[in-house]
């Protein structure tokens, strides 16, 4: 059996999701980890699909590391279950040790064996007599084909990653995780390997969970993203949910810049200094709206349902721009846009609302 059919014959045997939806590889249910008063994880419940690339997002000290090491096998639960293919891997009363697992590993660190070579680092996943044809496909999946006889001191650090991520890889696990996996790499190098990583999970059909407190990083790479906090998961959903339609202000304010202007609403809609906005459910009164700079548009056409507004900070980064404006009141809000036509402070401008917003109850 290939390494491709053998992934999809325990794919087969998951649970089944709903009509459409595939089968659920991992779910964690109210999920408890303490160590003293510390509530590391704190009823966390979690499921990752097959085939799916889930981000697990949080600042540090939220307990993703800790959620990590439950599913990995480190740590054993004080309640709750981890499953992994429907079966129990974690409970109070069971603890699979982390070798029978079926679960693929790639550190911080990478955590390469400097006297061994390539070959031999991934082939470690694969018992005392690897299959060296396996071990040759997996580098050649991860973009490494003739370099299973280097050490990894020679190797650069994007390099490094990906025979990190085929030793991860080569025994054909039913999920793999990745704890900070970019971390150590430069900015310049730390785009290009996220999205190389992406690419071979997805021609491995790997299902991935990622943990990292680098929001871009999540939203870029994960199709679904948890954020977490206080040992909690705030909000989960796909990278265009949890971004455009925060559940709190804290998940708006950790996923990015955020203005919150106050507001009152009535009737299905909330009015405040940039409008009226539409509001969903029957919230009635006091209200925040939470604006992100990029659904704020200006420009110096006057169109209906626009607001005076005067600039008076600006950011340059070339390909886009971020302002400060004061609006009528002194309430200020920020606008991203292209760098062109470039403002300057003083400049006055018509500001408009022209993307999705949050409101929430005032307080919450």
């Amino acid at each position: 059996m290939s390494g491709m059919d053998a992934i999809a014959a325990r794919v087969a045997a998951c649970p089944t999701g709903a009509e459409g939806e595939p089968p659920v590889v991992v779910a964690c249910r109210e999920l408890h980890r303490h160590f003293g008063d510390v509530r590391a994880v704190d009823g966390v419940d979690l499921t990752v699909r097959a085939g799916e690339i889930a981000a697990l997002l949080g600042p540090s000290g939220c307990g993703k590391t800790t959620l990590l090491r439950l599913l990995a096998g480190f740590e054993r639960p004080d309640r709750g279950t981890v499953a992994l293919g429907g079966e129990v891997i974690a409970s109070p009363e069971r603890m699979l040790p982390p070798e029978r697992r079926r679960i693929g590993m790639v550190f911080q660190d990478y955590a390469l064996f400097p006297h061994l070579d390539v070959a031999a680092n991934v082939g470690y996943a694969l018992g005392r007599r690897p299959d060296r044809a396996r071990v040759d496909a997996v580098l050649e999946l991860v973009g490494l084909a003739g370099l299973g006889d280097r050490r990894p001191h020679e190797l650069s650090g994007g390099q490094q990653q990906r025979v990190a991520l085929a030793r991860a890889l080569a025994p054909e696990p039913e999920l793999v995780l990745l704890d900070e996996p970019f971390s150590n790499l430069d900015a310049a190098l730390r785009d290009r390997v996220r999205s190389e990583v992406r690419d071979i999970l997805r021609a491995a059909g790997a299902t991935a969970l990622l943990v990292t407190h680098d929001q871009e990083e999540a939203l870029s790479l994960a199709d679904t993203v948890a954020v977490m906090c206080d040992g909690r998961v705030r909000q989960s959903g796909s990278p265009e949910e949890v971004y455009g339609s925060p559940a709190s202000r804290w998940v708006a304010e950790f996923l990015g810049e955020i203005d919150v202007l106050p507001g009152e609403a009535r009737s299905g809609s909330a009015t405040c200094a940039l409008g009226r906005v539409p509001v969903a459910g029957d919230l009635e009164g006091p209200v925040e709206v939470l604006v992100r700079p990029e659904s704020v548009t200006v420009g110096m056409q006057r169109d209906e349902g626009e607001h005076e507004a005067l600039v008076v900070e600006r950011t340059f980064y070339g390909h886009d721009q971020l302002l400060v404006l004061e609006l009528a009141g002194g309430l200020r809000v920020r606008s991203r846009s292209m760098g062109f036509p470039a403002w300057h402070p003083g400049d006055r401008l018509r500001v408009r609302l022209s993307g999705p917003v949050t409101v929430l109850a005032a307080g919450v």
